[in-house]
């Protein structure tokens, strides 16, 4: 096995999104289709992601790259939306994620990409000459918080992915051919590792494959320029004059090492780059970029498609706005008790929140560990304690406090009063040993200083309290 150790060099980290700065154009022959294909990338706005439209048919759809929208896996990875159809989307996709692009629209007046020359670097090089900008919003990450797995045992596929404060990915391949070794890639930081490393590695094949894909009438595009062929077997000289001319060549030789007519490698582990480049743009189909590490062994279009459909069904059931919340109660929260007292009034025995854990834009989540020494055990109930409904509503309140406060300038100037409480649901008592989670989202943008919220109230798995709050924040 080939030993290569790749992304070591830690990069830049972008916080922010990006898109292109201005359109770019870059046109070549379709790999199937033969056809000549024009491709243009435009910028997009925030949140955007990638979007796809096919120029060529009048009220085409925006064909978004998720993975619910792949229909073939076959010769690469196909999209399709209300019979719109763009295929072998990985390349381009790949040149975006690796330059750490957010938000693109990409326009193609045919059925596929151009596949050029099998790998993304024109792409990139292209993308890099008309620049890229960054944009307001934050990158939303989807954070992997358990281990998850794809396997394909009769294939001897596996693909994991795991918790990790960064985006790693190694790709490991074996094909069983005395011409092409077991080896493996790695990377740990997108932008200039992805570029000078990455992104000008090339499609490969084998000599039967390309047989069966000829006389099938696919690849008429594909020719030794735009993919590395390896051949498994000695040729004689007839069979070398039939695939000259069928490949158009003059003539054709193959290297002692056993690759088509000379090509050198770029790298002596080329072939496992190139998987790698096909798995981050796979995983684009994910929606977000992904902070978790990835081991993929024997991987494929089709069961990184599978493994990017199993990541995304993950994340949209933890986004649902009652989900429970996955933390780590380990974990530094977003703010501790000293900084909530710097934006709350609130003081004990009345300051009933521990931790801020997470917030964004679409919600909050913090806590409270219970303790038998809560100055209201003392007499609900003195020999049954059950912490009083009333103030599990207080509690989601002033975590729905810091939610509104930290969207105004000097938070400590203002007071939360609450106008209405709606919807309140006790489902399960909260008793001293617990540690309940609140978790808020806004059911309206924040206007006039009101803010109307959904809360939930969680110990473990169980939801205990719900209800909406309705606030509003006034100067002191």
């Amino acid at each position: 096995m080939q030993i290569i150790c790749l992304g070591t060099k830690k990069d830049f980290m972008v916080e922010k999104q990006q898109t292109l700065k201005q359109a770019v154009t870059i046109s070549g022959i379709g790999l199937h289709s033969g056809a000549n294909v024009s491709l243009t990338l435009h910028p997009a706005p925030e949140n955007f992601w990638y979007q796809f439209k096919r120029i060529d048919i009048e009220d085409s759809p925006l064909i978004a790259a998720v993975s619910e929208n792949v229909v073939d896996v076959s010769r690469g990875t196909t999209l399709e939306k209300e019979g719109c159809r763009v295929a072998t989307v990985e390349h381009v996709l790949s040149a975006l994620r690796g330059l750490q692009i957010d938000n693109a629209l990409i326009e193609v007046n045919s059925c596929e990409m151009p596949i050029l020359d099998g790998s993304s670097g024109q792409l990139v090089e292209a993308i890099l000459k008309g620049g890229i900008v960054e944009q307001e919003a934050d990158r939303v990450y989807y954070e992997v918080r358990e281990d998850l797995t794809f396997a394909n045992e009769a294939k001897k596929v596996k693909l994991t992915v795991s918790p990790s404060s960064n985006h790693d990915l190694t790709v490991l391949i074996d094909y069983d051919s005395p011409v092409l070794t077991p080896q493996y890639a790695s990377i740990s930081e997108f932008g200039d590792f992805f570029v000078k490393e990455i992104a000008s590695c090339r499609t490969f094949v084998f000599l039967h494959e390309l047989e069966y894909l000829f006389n099938n009438n696919l690849i008429k595009g594909g020719n030794i320029d735009n993919a590395i062929v390896f051949v498994n077997r000695v040729l004689p000289q007839n069979e070398l004059e039939r695939l000259a001319k069928l490949l158009n060549k003059p003539s054709v030789e193959v290297m002692s090492e056993g690759i088509l007519n000379n090509v050198a490698l770029k790298f002596k582990n080329e072939p496992a780059r190139h998987k790698l480049l096909d798995l981050i743009g796979d995983l684009a189909l994910v929606g977000k970029p992904i902070k978790g590490k990835v081991m993929a062994f024997r991987p494929g279009h089709a069961s990184n498609v599978e493994f990017a459909k199993l990541i995304r069904t993950k994340m949209l059931k933890e986004e649902q706005d009652d989900a429970v919340p996955r933390i780590d109660l380990n974990a530094k929260p977003l703010y501790d008790i000293n900084q909530i007292k710097e934006i709350l009034p609130h003081r004990p025995p009345f300051l009933l929140i521990d931790r801020i854990l997470r917030m964004d834009e679409k919600h909050v989540v913090g806590m409270k560990n219970v303790t038998m020494n809560e100055e209201f055990f003392r007499g609900h109930f003195p020999d049954k304690p059950v912490m009083p409904g009333v103030l599990l509503i207080e509690a989601m309140a002033q975590v729905g406090g810091i939610y509104i406060l930290s969207r105004v300038p000097d938070p400590e100037k203002y007071l939360t009063y609450f106008l209405k409480i709606d919807q309140v649901k006790f489902r399960q008592q909260v008793v001293p040993g617990n540690t309940v989670v609140f978790k808020l989202v806004p059911l309206s943008p924040m206007r006039r200083g009101l803010c109307h919220m959904k809360g939930w109230a969680y110990v473990g798995e169980q939801v205990v309290m719900e209800a909406e709050l309705l606030a509003q924040i006034i100067k002191k």
